[in-house]
């Protein structure tokens, strides 16, 4: 075999190896999405560049505060992918009532909210296996309280990195 044929499929091999790790890394380990909506405002906002830990649950557990991202469930309409907060653990009491979310019946402490909620909600228990998400941007946000909870089984991964805009680069803490 010449070298000319040599060289072109050294080139081959090498992309083929760096698409099967792009799709293993994508499918098991990391993704990124872009952020479509307002819903997450302060804390994300519209066109965010998001990296997503699809591992992380594997592991450890979701915790109160955890901003998840998960497929949608039929009854809130939606067909991507959203990103939310997770606000009720399995078996725990949720209600909304003049513009405070209570998880049984303590006040949580919110600081990340663009505005409160406008609304009442509950009191309803979560049930097991399942986690109640709310937005940060609570009355434009097409959350749990419009469509009820979120299997664990839809649970995709947890936002761990923005990457874009670069002057807002960071982790996303709780």
């Amino acid at each position: 075999m010449n070298t000319r044929w040599k060289g072109l499929l050294e080139v081959v091999e090498v992309l083929a190896v760096a698409l099967i790790l792009s799709l293993v890394i994508r499918t098991f380990i990391l993704d990124n999405r872009i952020v479509p909506s307002g819903s997450m405002l302060p804390t994300i906002q519209l066109q965010d560049r998001l990296l997503v830990d699809k591992l992380v649950f594997k592991f450890s557990t979701i915790e109160r505060k955890d901003i998840v991202v998960f497929h949608p469930t039929p009854s809130s309409g939606e067909k991507d992918d959203l990103v939310k907060r997770v606000i009720g653990l399995p078996g725990e009491k949720i209600e909304i009532k003049n513009g405070q979310v209570l998880v049984n019946e303590t006040a949580l402490e919110e600081n990340y909210l663009l505005d409160k909620p406008d609304y009442q909600y509950g009191p309803v228990t979560v049930p097991a296996d399942s986690y109640f998400v709310l937005g940060d941007n609570r009355p434009a946000s097409n959350d749990g309280h419009r469509w009820g909870f979120l299997p664990k089984e839809n649970i995709t991964g947890k936002v761990w990195v923005r990457y874009w805009p670069l002057s807002s680069f960071g982790k996303l803490d709780r």
